[in-house]
């Protein structure tokens, strides 16, 4: 067991060493430790003015909170929020009570969920400096002890307890490192036992009733996707999907053996399904054939009579839950938002807890009692004293693009008249969609005078599965049209500012910035690449071996001569001799998914032709900037590059 007051330092002794700058840590020359920040690492990037953070200063201090898990009856969250650096565990007992920490370590907790028999146990996921390599802990919080559950090298996601506590179920690389198997454990410790060990990507769903049986996902890409109904005890499988390809986004086990799964197989939307598992074959029949927009997530209560639904309807949630034995289907009082994490309560089938943001608020933590349909906020979530009138709202908006395609957005006006400098942000994913959370970087920039666009360009999830799958594979192309239509966009529209448009965006959307800057050079002035693709091939090539197939489902196999060629013509950096732009490439050194070499190939090929490039590497980060500290550093970086180049 490691002592719980120990773990602080274990962790801190486990980052990167910076006491010595060294080739070790960046191939650009130039870099030096950013001074205030020992952990990351500029090359370009000027000191931040002081002005600018007193007036970002509000903006950097605004504090959400993520659902967890709820107390047996329903009355109690478990939390995550920030208080220090990083997210923390934390508990609150009763609407706008005090938010007590339980956990006080050097990194963001991804995950948590309560012992549903004593929740004095917490188990939760960590990794360590954003490598993603989770590992899953066991904590006591009467005596402070903490158990290291899993092996401490493999990585490990997914996360379920059987409903009478015996056991834990999660995913985990264990075997060799690539696939990802099933495993089982005692909820004290112990051995783990494989029970689904095959070639690919596989998840435990949710455990039935009596912790014998389990829903199992086999996913080969967000659009391909198996379930399986597997015997705890034996390990025998059979698979309950029919043959038509599809995604899976989630399954929960109904009454006895019923399964009630969220899948667009019949259709072009995520839709609500039931069929009975304990059958071969079985039929999947259509609930709720009303809704129709995607399905995000559901949730179903210990007794199965209820069942919520979290669908999205062009970027905002609306909350349903459905009465399963009569089929009533009644809609919450919410305002336009977003919902996050959706739990009921083990011993309160009319307790719903869930994450909820607006776009002028941070995410907080509500209760929804089903039979009064009346919500109660939890949790009163800070926005670094700013004033919520004083925030902006964007406006919903559509524009053409080639093939028939109209490009869904979200555009942020500054006040005042004239025409604005445009910043167009770009997500990740591909299958990722742009919505209208409060983004601090985002509410930042439009006070300071730019417009800030967030188009879902084909491929974003949200609108149905064939737009997500419209940039699939060597398709991906025609996404290129998308960008110029963006452009088009913002050259039509009276108050933007066509002659100063900016670029944004992370992973994915770091490789449309950059393609951009690469095929439109005369109509892009400045590019922030964080942790983007400058590269599709050798991006396939260095993403972690776990990620290989399911990157390669979506992009197309780099090993394919044809499929390659495409790759490498709409790569950035087959083609860099045309970007005209000023970069700035933010990485943390860590990162799992897109490596370090994909920002720092860009670096050098676009200073070797003279042009300004900024870049920032934080040595204790992964796939985003987790710590506030970095966040900091590198939202303050963002405002003055866009300011320095757009205006």
């Amino acid at each position: 067991m490691i002592d719980f007051r120990v773990i602080v330092s274990l962790l801190a002794a486990a980052q990167p060493d910076t006491a010595t700058l060294s080739s070790a840590h960046a191939t650009v020359p130039g870099m030096r430790v950013y001074q205030g920040n020992e952990n990351v690492l500029v090359s370009e990037v000027p000191p931040i003015a002081d002005e600018l953070r007193d007036a970002l200063a509000p903006y950097l201090e605004t504090r959400p909170s993520e659902l967890m898990d709820v107390s047996a009856d329903g009355s109690a969250m478990l939390i995550s929020t920030r208080f220090g650096s990083t997210a923390q565990l934390h508990w609150v007992e009763r609407p706008l009570g005090a938010r007590t920490q339980l956990t006080f370590t050097a990194e963001p907790i991804v995950q948590a969920r309560l012992h549903p028999k004593d929740p004095s146990i917490i188990y939760y996921l960590q990794d360590i400096g954003g490598g993603e390599f989770f590992q899953i802990y066991r904590l006591d919080l009467r005596t402070r002890e903490l158990t290291r559950l899993t092996d401490g090298k493999s990585r490990h996601e997914r996360l379920l307890i059987s409903p009478d506590g015996r056991l834990i179920a999660y995913s985990g690389t264990g075997r060799n490192g690539k696939d990802s198997d099933v495993y089982v454990q005692a909820a004290g410790g112990g051995e783990a036992r494989r029970i689904f060990e095959e070639s690919g990507t596989f998840y435990a769903l949710d455990f039935s009733s009596d912790g014998t049986r389990l829903l199992v996902r086999h996913v080969r890409s967000r659009d391909d996707a198996e379930l399986y109904f597997v015997e705890v005890a034996s390990g025998h499988r059979r698979r309950l999907t029919p043959d038509e390809r599809g995604s899976l986004v989630d399954a929960v086990f109904g009454r006895r053996d019923d399964v009630y799964a969220l899948s667009d197989r019949f259709g072009d939307h995520e839709a609500l399904y039931r069929f009975s598992a304990s059958v071969e074959n079985p039929k999947w029949e259509p609930i709720a054939k009303d809704l129709r927009w995607n399905v995000d997530d559901l949730a179903i209560s210990s007794d199965g009579t209820r069942l919520a639904l979290n669908v999205n309807e062009e970027g905002h949630s609306r909350l349903y839950v459905l009465e399963t034995r009569s089929g009533k289907l009644q809609r919450s009082p919410l305002p336009d938002g977003i919902i996050g994490q959706m739990r009921f309560g083990r011993n309160a089938p009319t307790s719903l807890a869930f994450s909820f943001q607006e776009t002028k608020s941070v995410q907080d933590i509500w209760l929804l009692d089903t039979q009064s349909n009346k919500v109660t906020r939890y949790t009163q979530g800070e926005i670094g004293g700013l004033h919520a009138d004083d925030l902006f709202e964007p406006e919903l908006l559509r524009y053409p693009s080639t093939d028939g395609l109209t490009i869904p957005a979200f555009l942020y006006k500054p006040k005042g008249a004239g025409r604005h400098p445009v910043i167009v942000f770009f997500h990740g994913g591909p299958e990722l969609q742009m919505r209208p959370w409060f983004m601090p970087l985002v509410q930042v920039l439009v006070k300071r005078g730019f417009a800030v666009l967030l188009p879902n360009v084909r491929g974003s999830d949200g609108y149905g599965k064939s737009y997500r799958r419209a940039d699939d594979g060597i398709k991906r192309e025609q996404s290129l049209a998308d960008i110029a239509a963006t452009f088009d966009f913002v050259a039509a529209t009276t108050e933007l500012d066509a002659t100063r448009i900016g670029v944004y965006g992370g992973s994915y959307g770091g490789y449309l910035s950059l393609a951009a800057a690469t095929f439109f050079p005369e109509r892009v002035k400045a590019v922030v690449d964080v942790f983007g693709i400058s590269s599709i091939p050798t991006f396939l090539k260095n993403t972690r071996s776990y990620r290989q197939d399911l990157r390669r489902a979506e992009y197309g196999d780099e090993c394919d001569p044809a499929v390659r060629a495409v790759q490498e013509r709409i790569s950035p950096l087959a083609s860099v001799g045309r970007i005209q732009a000023a970069l700035f490439v933010l990485h943390g050194k860590n990162d799992p998914r897109v490596p370090q070499s994909e920002a720092e190939q860009i670096v050098r090929a676009v200073r070797d032709r003279g042009l300004p490039v900024w870049y920032l590497l934080a040595l204790n980060e992964g796939h985003g900037f987790a710590k506030k500290e970095n966040r900091d550093l590198a939202n303050l970086a963002v405002v003055t590059f866009f300011e320095t180049y757009l205006q």
